[in-house]
């Protein structure tokens, strides 16, 4: 519990504080949010400091090395002690960053070419692919990684055994999840608040099992718990800056970032469709895109007046804070229902 406190504490410390240093180097530098021409309604927006991702991702990092570290216990008083990092924890570390650099490079491809497109699909892809690849090799080694199932789980692993192919699945996963998060980011703080809300539940999840290991199969739950304290606590800094109106935005390197965490700790606690349920307002957003891009070929009508779907209700009207706020509490809703079905789940086998 110490670990979870330090880390969610360091990871909101070194973000709050940090930030505006980040966004005067930005300014110098002239790294700046470029805005597709259709949406006009946020054209004001352009120029605001990008990749503010950087800031917190590198936070959490940090937190989640500095919770390692104890210069004093109840037992022993104050003396340097040193935690072992887990399989679990670094994986997820090694999924946040690997994503966020897919995003970093498609952020820098935009400031290059003063442009809102970046990386071509291919090369996102084929970027994503590779680390799908060493996540799900490194994740079904023998020994350490014992834990990780290739079933398909919900809050549990359900029978159905994917073998080679997990690596798919995590592919699936890692874009899926990271897709979703960047759709979001559309609206100062929907994606930041969302995601932080999101990886508070994990943190949850994640200390439950570990309390609980007789009953789940889970890779190191406790340094999983560390980890997504670590960024609830970077998130929660950098909401203090990304609030509307944001000074900063977190570019793809964050959303990518974001969505490449929670995909892992999805994969390492073996709640992978639970994902779907706490993130149910990323799934609304690929949906939406999906939905006003086959329903405009089919038909040449739109669905939404603009997708993703906040920008519907953008349109329509509402300002963009009360969008913002009625997302956030409509991911709170998916949060609840989903702890409540994970606990229910947990009510089920031990009671």
């Amino acid at each position: 519990m110490i670990s979870l406190l330090i880390a969610a504490t360091v990871g909101l410390g070194l973000s709050i504080f940090g930030t505006p240093f980040v966004i005067r180097v930005l300014r110098r530098r002239s790294i700046g949010q470029f805005i597709q021409e259709e949406i006009t309604m946020h054209a004001h927006k352009h120029g605001i400091p990008t990749m503010g991702g950087l800031i917190f991702v590198g936070a959490t990092v940090i937190a989640y090395l500095v919770a390692h570290f104890r210069l004093f216990t109840l037992d022993g008083g104050f003396r340097p002690q040193f935690i072992s990092f887990e399989a679990g924890g670094l994986l997820a570390v090694m999924a946040m960053v690997g994503m966020g650099l897919v995003g970093f490079l498609d952020d820098y491809v935009k400031f290059v070419r003063k442009h809102s497109d970046g990386l071509n699909k291919r090369a996102k892809f084929g970027l994503q692919l590779l680390i799908a690849i060493v996540f799900a090799v490194v994740a079904l080694q023998d020994g350490p990684n014992e834990g990780v199932s290739t079933e398909i789980s919900f809050v549990r692993p359900l029978g159905l055994d994917l073998g080679v192919f997990f690596v798919l699945w995590a592919l699936v996963m890692l874009t899926g999840a990271a897709n979703g998060v960047n759709l979001a980011d559309g609206m100062d703080g929907l994606a930041g608040g969302s995601a932080a809300l999101v990886t508070g539940a994990y943190t949850i999840i994640a200390f439950w099992q570990f309390r609980n290991e007789e009953v789940y199969q889970s890779l190191n739950p406790l340094d999983l718990a560390v980890v997504s304290a670590a960024m609830f606590g970077a998130l929660l800094g950098y909401l203090w800056w990304n609030a509307p109106p944001a000074q900063i935005i977190m570019g793809d390197v964050g959303a990518q970032a974001i969505g490449g965490l929670l995909a892992a700790l999805a994969l390492l606690t073996n709640t992978h469709l639970l994902l779907v349920v706490l993130g149910a307002i990323y799934v609304a957003e690929t949906l939406s895109v999906m939905i006003q891009v086959a329903s405009f070929r089919a038909t040449g009508r739109r669905v939404f007046r603009m997708a993703p779907i906040h920008f519907h209700f953008d349109l329509g009207g509402w300002p963009e804070t009360t969008t913002v706020i009625r997302f956030w509490i409509l991911t709170g809703m998916g949060v609840a229902l989903g702890l409540g079905l994970f606990y229910a789940d947990f009510l089920r086998l031990t009671v």
